[in-house]
This record gives C-alpha cells, structure tokens and sequence, in this order.
C-alpha cells in the first residue's frame, strides 16, 4: 500500500493531498497499460473513470462525422506523463465529450471515477480538492483548444 501511496503522491495533479486521502484514492485505483493506437474512451459513452498518465502520450479527439459516419476526427491535444485525461466523470451527465486514443503504448493509473464521485458525497474535503485540481485543468484544456482555433482561423484567413 505505501509503494501505490508514494505512486500517487508523485503525480503532479495529487501534489500536497495528506495521506488519508492519497490512501483512499490507492483503494479507487489500479495500474493499467493501454497499447498503441487503443481508444480508451468514446464521445458519447457513459464516463466512470479517469487517469493520471504515468508513461506515454494519448490524444484528445473530436470526431468529425459525415453522413452518420465518423469519417475523421480532430486533435484537440495531446497528454502526456504527468498529466490528468478525463474529468465528465464529475461533471453530469457523466459521458464523455470527446475521443481519447493511446498515440504510444501507455501506463496510467486508472481511478474509478463514479465510486470516486459517491465517495466525495460523503467526505466534502476530498471532493472540493478533486473538483478545484479537475476545474484548473478544465480551463487550461480551453485556453489550449482556444488558442488552437485561432491558429486555425489565422492560417485559413491568410490562405485566402
């Protein structure tokens, strides 16, 4: 239990959380590998989980459908180690709002988001530090998708 503690106290999103809450989250989690080219979740599909990436790289996508048909999708980002992937397991109604696909073979810890969730009904302390430490990555993933639509919008105007 002390090894998956220290695991965990060394990921840059669980920095400075005391060592009762580090210890429930090792109870909500386990280690995990995904293989390249792996989709690890699907827009649309119910959200019950995240992970903390230790290793490797997934990207963040949006599908981009024709006909009914997913024909293509676009990167919004790319994760790597040390970054949090997924957080509509906290937000209803729990599904996911775009693809996530392992670009390289990828170690993570995988949380157990909704036992996660009915946990934090009960010790507020643990959820208010969950919510704020998800809510800054939230922003950041919008600064980064924003800035990306206006280098879209800059090249596309300047191919005109």
């Amino acid at each position: 239990m002390q090894t998956e503690i220290s695991i965990l106290a060394a990921q840059p999103f669980l920095k400075g959380l005391s060592p009762q809450k580090l210890e429930v989250l090792v109870q909500h989690s386990m280690l995990t590998r995904i293989d390249a080219g792996q989709f690890i979740f699907h827009e649309g599909d119910p959200a019950n989980r995240f992970y903390l990436i230790l290793d490797g790289q997934v990207s963040i996508e949006a599908p981009i459908e024709e006909d009914g048909f997913q024909k293509d999708a676009v990167v919004i980002q790319t994760v790597g180690a040390g970054d949090v992937l997924g957080w509509s397991w906290l937000f209803p109604p729990y599904y996911w709002h775009f693809d996530a696909r392992a670009v390289t073979p990828v170690k993570a810890i995988f949380l157990y988001g909704t036992a996660l969730r009915e946990y934090c009904e009960s010790d507020h302390d643990l959820g208010y530090e969950l919510m704020k430490r998800l809510s800054e990555i939230v922003i950041r993933r919008l600064q980064v998708t924003r800035r990306q639509l206006l280098a879209d919008e800059k090249r596309l105007t300047s191919r005109s």
